[in-house]
C-alpha cells in the first residue's frame, strides 16, 4: 500500500533544499558585489551562469561531467559489492571480523589521496588511478558501517526468527537487511560522499586530461575562476540530486518502509 504522507514529505524536503540553496546563492552575491574581493575572484552569479551554460551548450562540461561520473560509480560500485558483503559477515563471523578489523583500522587512516603517487607508479595514468583511488575512498565506510548495522540487530529478533525455523538465507533478508539498514544507507552516503573528495583529488594529481578535478585545476593555472565555480556547481548539483532522488528514495523505500526511522526516534 502506497504511504499517501510519501509524496508531501518529499516535496517539503525537496523546497526545503532548494530554499538553503537560494539563501547560500543569495549571500554569495552579496560577497561579489560588495567589492571587498577583486572581481576577478569573486565572480557574480550571472558571469557564472553564463560561463556554465556556454560550457554545457558546446558540450565540454558535459564531457568531463561524463568523465568523472564515469570514476565514481565504477569506483563506488565496486566498494559496495566488496563493502557490503564483507560488513555482513564480519557481524556474523567472529573470525571474518578478526581477521579483516585490523587491517581496516590499520589502512582506513591513510587518506586516499596519499595513494595517488604510489598507484601512478604501478599502474600508470589513466582512468585505473582514479577508480582505485575512488574504491579505496569508499570501501571503508560501506565496510565499518555495515558491521556497525548488522551488530545492531537486536538478538531477539534473529532468536525470534529462528525459532519460527528461519534459516541463514531468511534471516539475512527478513531480518539482518531490515535491521542494519539505517546504518547501511548511512554508509553508502559516507561512501558517496568520500568517492566525490577522492575523484577530484586523483582527477587533479593523476595528470588525466578530462573530469571535473581536471577542469578546475587546469582553470586555476589561468586565474578563470568563472569556470572553477561553474565546475563545482556541476559537483554540487550532482550531489544534491544524488542525495535528495537516489539516496532519499532508498532510505523512504527501506527504513521508512520497515518502520526503521519510527523505532529510532522512539
Amino acid at each position: 500500500m502506497t504511504d499517501k504522507r510519501a509524496s508531501p514529505v518529499r516535496s517539503d524536503s525537496l523546497r526545503r533544499g532548494v530554499l538553503t540553496l537560494v539563501v547560500a546563492a543569495a549571500l554569495y552575491e552579496v560577497v561579489a558585489r560588495s567589492g571587498y574581493f577583486p572581481p576577478a575572484l569573486t565572480p557574480t552569479l550571472g558571469s557564472i551562469a553564463h560561463t556554465l551554460f556556454a560550457s554545457l551548450l558546446d558540450g565540454t562540461m558535459l564531457f568531463h561531467a561524463a568523465a568523472t561520473l564515469y570514476r565514481v560509480v565504477v569506483g563506488f560500485g565496486c566498494a559496495i559489492a566488496i563493502g557490503l558483503p564483507l560488513g555482513v559477515m564480519m557481524g556474523r563471523f567472529r573470525p571474518v571480523e578478526n581477521f579483516v578489523l585490523p587491517l581496516t583500522s590499520a589502512l582506513m587512516p591513510i587518506p586516499s589521496l596519499a595513494w595517488v603517487p604510489v598507484f601512478i607508479l604501478w599502474f600508470g595514468l589513466g582512468n585505473t588511478v582514479s577508480v582505485l583511488i575512488v574504491f579505496y575512498a569508499a570501501l571503508f565506510p560501506m565496510l565499518l558501517n555495515t558491521w556497525s548495522g548488522v551488530r545492531s540487530v537486536n538478538p531477539i529478533w534473529l532468536r525470534a526468527a529462528g525459532a519460527m525455523g528461519a534459516n541463514e538465507h531468511a534471516l539475512f533478508w527478513k531480518v539482518i537487511i531490515p535491521g542494519a539498514s539505517p546504518f547501511i544507507i548511512a554508509g553508502l552516503r559516507q561512501s558517496f560522499l568520500r568517492s566525490w573528495i577522492a575523484v577530484i583529488g586523483a582527477e587533479m594529481l593523476a595528470g588525466s586530461d578530462w573530469g571535473l578535478g581536471w577542469v578546475i585545476f587546469d582553470a586555476k593555472q589561468f586565474l578563470d575562476t568563472d569556470m572553477m565555480l561553474a565546475s563545482l556547481l556541476v559537483i554540487g548539483g550532482i550531489g544534491f540530486a544524488t542525495e535528495r532522488l537516489v539516496f532519499g528514495s532508498v532510505e523512504r523505500a527501506t527504513i521508512y518502509r520497515w518502520g526503521m526511522a519510527q523505532s529510532a526516534r522512539g
